[in-house]
C-alpha cells in the first residue's frame, strides 16, 4: 500500500464522509430504529433478509470497509493504515452503527490472510468480508481450558477426508454460526506439535451444539459436539501438526479484540449507564455539586481515568499492529487491565446502586437496575474468557519482561 500526504488524505477524508452520508440507510439514524440484533454477525441466516442493518453491512462489505485494510483481492479495501484511521474517526464522528461484528474479522481472517493457501483465501475471505458467513470458535474443551494444548478432540486422516471426533466447550453463538475454525490433536504422542488447524461447516452430519446457560441469565455460548465428523483434506490450514502456532496468532487477535470492547467503557455483559452520573442519582450531590460520597467518588474517578488511559492505549495499539504484522505478545498487558478494570467498573456500579443494584427481575426494579445487576454477573466471565487473567500474567513476564521460568 503508497505512502499518502497529508493532502491526499485530506481528500481521502472528504470523499469518506460523502461516500458514508450517501450510503448510509436514513433510517438508521433514529436510535430506535428496528433490528434484528443478531444481524450485525451477519451469517447465512440473514442472506435474503431485508433488515436495515443487513443493508448497510452489504454497502460497507462491497465497499470492502468491513475489513479496510485487507487486500483487494479478497474483497477488502485495500487501505493503508492512515486510510483506515480516516474511516474509523468518520464513523465514529458520524456516530454510524458498526456494519459487520464478525469473528471473522476479528480473528479468522488475519490468521487466514498470513497461514492459508490462496485456494482458502479466495473461498473464506469475500465471504467473511461481506458478512455472508458467521464463524465460532472452537478452543477450548472441558479438560482444556487455560492449559488449551492439552485439548482430546481427535482428527484423524482417513485418506479423502479427515474424520473429527470430540466436544468443545464455551463455543461462543456455535448456535448461530455457519463455520468454525477449530483446534484439533492429529498426533497423540506429541502436546503442542501435535495440534492442527481446521475449519468445519456446521451443516456437517455429527456436528451438534448445547447453549449453556449463565448466571446472567443470558447463553451466549455452546457446548460443541462433534461424532464422525468428516471434513475435507484441504480444510486443513498450515501444515499438519502446525496447529499451534496459529493458535497463539489468533489468541493475540482474539485478546486484543476483547480488550478493544472493555476500552469502549463498558465491558461484556452490557451497562447501565454513566458511572458517575448513576452513583449521583443515588447518593446525590454535597454542596460543590459533587458525589456525596467521598470515599465512592475517588474510586469512581480513578476508574473512570483508568479507563481512559486504557482506550487510548488500545488505540495506539491498534495502529501500530495494522503498521507492522499485527498484535504482539503485549496485547496480554491489556487483556489482563481490560479485565481488571471492567470488573472494578461493574462492582462500582452495583455499590452506587446499593440493594438497588442487587434485583434479578420484578416492578421494584428499573431496567437499568436489572441490566447493572446482569451486567455485574456477567464481567465474573471477564478475567477468563480469551485467556485467563493467571495464563496473561504468564504471558507477559516471559514475553514481554523476558523473565526466566520459576525454579
Amino acid at each position: 500500500m503508497a505512502d499518502f500526504g497529508s493532502a491526499d488524505l485530506d481528500t481521502f477524508r472528504a470523499d469518506v464522509r460523502t461516500w458514508l452520508e450517501a450510503n448510509y440507510p436514513a433510517e438508521l439514524r433514529d436510535p430506535k430504529a428496528k433490528v434484528d440484533p443478531e444481524a450485525m454477525w451477519g451469517g447465512q441466516a440473514f442472506l435474503d433478509s431485508d433488515d436495515l442493518q443487513i443493508a448497510w453491512m452489504r454497502k460497507m462489505g462491497a465497499k470492502g470497509w468491513t475489513a479496510p485494510t485487507w487486500p483487494t483481492q479478497y474483497g477488502g479495501g485495500g487501505l493503508s493504515p492512515a486510510q483506515a484511521r480516516i474511516l474509523d474517526q468518520e464513523l465514529a464522528a458520524g456516530r454510524y452503527r458498526t456494519p459487520l461484528a464478525s469473528f471473522g474479522v476479528w480473528m479468522l481472517g488475519p490468521v487466514l490472510l498470513e497461514y492459508a493457501n490462496e485456494e482458502q483465501k479466495q473461498e473464506h475471505l469475500p465471504k467473511i468480508i461481506k458478512g455472508e458467513t458467521r464463524w465460532c470458535q472452537g478452543y477450548s474443551e472441558p479438560g482444556a481450558g487455560s492449559d488449551l494444548a492439552s485439548l482430546q478432540t481427535r482428527c484423524e486422516d482417513k485418506g479423502d477426508h479427515w474424520l473429527i471426533n470430540g466436544q468443545k466447550v464455551w463455543t461462543s453463538y456455535a448456535d448461530k454460526a455457519d463455520w468454525c475454525f477449530c483446534l484439533v490433536r492429529t498426533d497423540t504422542s506429541k502436546k503442542h506439535e501435535g495440534v492442527s488447524f481446521v475449519l468445519i461447516d456446521m451443516r456437517t452430519p455429527g456436528v451438534e451444539t448445547r447453549p449453556i446457560q449463565l448466571i446472567s441469565g443470558e447463553s451466549p455460548f455452546c457446548e460443541t459436539f462433534f461424532t464422525d465428523v468428516k471434513i475435507p483434506k484441504g480444510n486443513l490450514v498450515g501444515k499438519v501438526n502446525g496447529g499451534w502456532e496459529i493458535a497463539k496468532r489468533l489468541l493475540q487477535y482474539e485478546r486484543q479484540n476483547i480488550s478493544g470492547g472493555f476500552g469502549g467503557g463498558g465491558g461484556a455483559g452490557g451497562t447501565a449507564g454513566d458511572l458517575s452520573e448513576v452513583a449521583k442519582s443515588y447518593f446525590g450531590l454535597d454542596a460543590s455539586g459533587a458525589l456525596a460520597d467521598t470515599d465512592l467518588r475517588s474510586r469512581i474517578t480513578q476508574n473512570k481515568m483508568n479507563m481512559q488511559c486504557l482506550g487510548l492505549t488500545i488505540s495506539r495499539t491498534a495502529a501500530e499492529a495494522k503498521a507492522s504484522n499485527g498484535p504482539s505478545a503485549a496485547v496480554s498487558i491489556i487483556k489482563y487491565a481490560a479485565a481488571s478494570f471492567a470488573q472494578d467498573r461493574s462492582e462500582l456500579m452495583i455499590e452506587a446502586m446499593g440493594h438497588q443494584g442487587l434485583g434479578w427481575d420484578g416492578e421494584t426494579y428499573k431496567p437499568g437496575e436489572l441490566l447493572a445487576t446482569r451486567g455485574w454477573l456477567r464481567s465474573k466471565g471477564n478475567s477468563i474468557e480469551g485467556g485467563t487473567s493467571e495464563v496473561n500474567l504468564n504471558v507477559i513476564s516471559k514475553r514481554v519482561l523476558g523473565l526466566p521460568d520459576p525454579k
